[in-house]
């Protein structure tokens, strides 16, 4: 699945497999405040395309903070 091809918020678990992250990481990185989402009731939801340049914005720091390797 392309992450940029999802214009709505999904569910964590979907968001997850479109990242291709684990769904549990996703959800720890999101309740510590480190990744945006929604709250809806008990449900979790993710738009993808700005988790995932959030994601790309953070490896590209890392890699100019700590240079590559």
């Amino acid at each position: 699945m392309n992450g940029s091809r999802h214009t709505e918020p999904l569910p964590l678990h979907i968001a997850a497999r479109c990242l291709r992250v684990p769904a549990r990481w996703l959800r720890d990185e999101i309740e510590a405040g480190r990744l945006p989402a929604l709250r809806a009731g008990r449900a979790i939801l993710v738009h993808v395309p700005t988790v995932a340049a959030a994601l790309a914005e953070r490896a590209k720091a890392e890699r100019a903070e700590g240079g590559e390797r």
